[in-house]
């Protein structure tokens, strides 16, 4: 059980709303579809889209089905997945920084991914990599302490430094160590760029027509591509002098060691490349973004700040057990279950219908239809939550979450592509976000900030805070 003060629906009737766009009843002309997606893809959806289980009809992308229904979810994500496949447009967007990786690659490649990389996320591999997770954290909270007190920094990228810098110690053994800022900001400008729906993709334009966000990105690719280059052969040297390279096998390791079952064969450099950047990338990054939200959250929810404060306070030095246990801290874990509730770090999930498909008597899907799954709206859909546009973390505590439908709640996916690190992310959030509160309070100032659909779901401008060591404040 929590050791935190119960939060009672008194104490939470008055918290603010948390910013997101405001959905309009006006249906969006084409060019408006056109800019929006470009600028904030969230800005796209309509009042109806949060009232009703499941919209279609033609669309930019030809005929498309938007779906909230759980039911229906569970069809195309589970029960009929192999007749979906992830559409090209996603694709476009995420292969030429990510290469054929996990996240991208399809068919016999991921099969092939997925087979290698989960023997490294087993519930036994994540509770010894947590051990590994806390010593980063607590730097963290060291190095923010030590500013000068009150000083206003962007938590966002204080995020993405700790997350990376787990990432570094847990998945490759610190062969990336160091490279934290210089990856940061590799990501941003990725994500700003690249990360930009383009019209002319939309349109479909021949690929030898120039992108203006591919050509921006070009840079970033280039420093991935680099740093990885060196990663892959540092290690191959180094598992050339010492049969498991000089220590415990990890990510790295299993990527180079990695076999075919039936054909013997590992995997090329550029697969091997390609899976270390997307854990890098989509990795940490999602991760960061989960607890930058809960960050601001809590920040304007002041109760739920007190009691969060008294659960860390009293759990064991052992955070990682703590995060590791089933009720060791249920409240920060809701705390960041909620934020991925109203800020899902993945905020759409798509597909192309690869033949034509009756969805449980719901609706019908046709063939090289585009199915959109988006987890920002079904995470806000008036007919499955409770004061959806409320920041109520008590709905995933004990007692509460089991009411919650497994396919009304997607911040890590569905079926056969669904993250394979969710524990993994789940755990390293819970040491992060407790470790942080223990030591340091955290004040939002500025303007709202604003959510902005770039692959992943960023605050507009980051999230400059205020933050304050505990101990100066008693």
């Amino acid at each position: 059980m929590t050791n935190a003060r119960p939060v009672t629906a008194r104490r939470t009737a008055h918290r603010r709303r948390p910013p997101a766009p405001v959905p309009g009843d006006r249906e969006l002309s084409r060019l408006e579809l056109l800019l929006r997606l470009r600028q904030n893809p969230l800005t796209i959806w309509r009042q109806r889209h949060f009232r009703e289980p499941i919209v279609a009809g033609e669309g930019i992308f030809g005929y498309g089905v938007v779906l909230s229904d759980p039911v229906a979810i569970r069809h195309v994500l589970v029960e009929n997945a192999a007749n979906y496949r992830k559409d090209d447009l996603q694709r476009t967007i995420l292969a030429p920084g990510l290469g054929e990786g996990l996240l991208t690659a399809e068919g016999e490649a991921w099969k092939r991914a997925r087979r290698t990389l989960a023997p490294l996320f087993t519930p036994r591999a994540v509770a010894g990599l947590a051990r590994r997770m806390q010593g980063p954290a607590e730097a963290t909270a060291e190095r923010m302490a030590r500013r000068r007190h009150g000083r206003i920094v962007d938590v966002a990228q204080d995020m993405t430094r700790v997350t990376f810098d787990i990432l570094a110690e847990t998945m490759f053994s610190n062969a990336i160590a160091g490279g934290a800022e210089a990856f940061g900001k590799a990501l941003t400008r990725y994500f700003e760029t690249q990360g930009k729906i383009d019209p002319l993709d939309i349109l479909g334009a021949p690929a030898w027509v120039p992108r203006l966000g591919r050509w921006m990105a070009r840079p970033a690719i280039s420093f991935f591509e680099a740093q990885v280059g060196t990663i892959i052969a540092e290690r191959q040297k180094l598992r050339a002098r010492t049969p498991l390279g000089g220590g415990a096998p990890d990510l790295l390791d299993a990527l180079l060691a990695a076999r075919d079952p039936e054909t013997g064969t590992g995997l090329s450099e550029a697969e091997i490349g390609a899976n270390i950047i997307t854990f890098i990338g989509a990795g940490h990054e999602t991760t960061a973004n989960a607890l930058t939200w809960s960050l601001y959250l809590l920040s304007q929810a002041p109760e739920i700040r007190e009691a969060l404060e008294a659960e860390v306070d009293a759990a064991s030095d052992d955070l990682a057990a703590a995060a590791l246990s089933g009720s060791g801290l249920a409240l920060t874990r809701a705390v960041i279950e909620e934020a991925m509730r109203l800020y899902p770090p993945v905020p759409s999930l798509s597909r192309t219908a690869l033949a034509d498909d009756a969805v449980g008597g719901r609706c019908f899907i046709p063939k090289d239809a585009l199915v959109v799954i988006s987890p920002y709206l079904l995470h806000r859909h008036e007919t499955l939550w409770r004061e959806p546009d409320r920041f109520r973390p008590e709905r995933f505590l004990p007692g509460a979450r089991e009411a919650i439908d497994r396919y009304a709640y997607l911040p890590f996916g569905a079926g056969p592509r669904v993250c394979i690190g969710q524990q993994f992310a789940m755990v390293e959030a819970s040491i992060v976000l407790a470790t942080l509160l223990r030591a340091l309070r955290f004040e939002h100032t500025g303007e709202a900030p604003m959510p902005v659909h770039h692959v992943t779901l960023r605050p507009r401008h980051g999230m400059p805070m205020r933050v304050t060591p505990r101990r100066a404040m008693e």
